[in-house]
């Protein structure tokens, strides 16, 4: 059963709610080993997509994510607006003209959202950064779809291999950001970003069960 937009718009209100709940547990994570302002400033930027939502309803499914994206940039400080800025602007681009979304779709969602993440940050994995997390999460997701899982089984298994991805961070060193002025001493602690692009994973998977998708 494919995505529609709808569903679309329940992941971006309840990864909204996700950056609201979650704020001060990313923002401690961040205060570890970064800027201190991770939790802070997603949830700004989600709360400023989130007052966006009414002006999207109109829109089509790749708009309303390249819209989430120009939000994100333009609200979010540190390098988290770009980056995620630029995952929903990708996303949206590579979804052009679609009215509902396939299963095959979202995997090339997932693609694009990366790619974008790779360009904007110039990392890749291993480097204790999101994508740790968004990498397992997409070859779980395909490796699930091709063995005949619905979207939303496909996000589950998606989401525990972002969690595991997240688990992953804690064990090397950071090699890109703020975190990287640590060194060995960012080890033992976990990637605020792989953290919070678990939880918008898990906003996907939610928005899918909450459509019995």
């Amino acid at each position: 059963m494919a995505a529609t937009k709808k569903d679309v718009l329940n992941f971006v209100q309840i990864f909204d709610q996700k950056m609201e709940e979650h704020r001060q547990e990313l923002t401690d994570m961040d205060q570890a080993i970064g800027d201190g302002d991770h939790g802070i400033n997603m949830n700004r930027g989600m709360k400023a997509v989130g007052e966006k939502l009414p002006t999207f309803q109109d829109k089509t499914i790749d708009a309303i994510l390249k819209g989430v994206g120009m939000t994100l940039v333009s609200t979010v400080g540190g390098a988290s607006g770009p980056l995620y800025g630029t995952a929903f602007m990708r996303a949206g681009m590579a979804m052009k003209g679609e009215e509902e979304l396939s299963a095959e779709d979202i995997g090339k969602m997932f693609d694009a959202a990366i790619e974008g993440i790779v360009s904007r940050g110039k990392a890749t994995t291993g480097e204790k950064t999101m994508l740790d997390a968004i990498v397992p999460a997409k070859d779980a997701y395909n490796e699930s779809i091709a063995s005949g899982k619905t979207i939303t089984e496909a996000l589950t298994v998606a989401e525990k291999a972002a969690w595991k991805g997240v688990d992953y961070t804690k064990t090397i060193k950071a090699t890109k950001g703020r975190a990287s002025y640590l060194g060995d001493r960012s080890i033992g602690f976990q990637d605020p970003g792989a953290t919070s692009i678990t939880y918008m994973i898990q906003s996907a998977k939610e928005a899918g069960e909450k459509a019995g998708k």
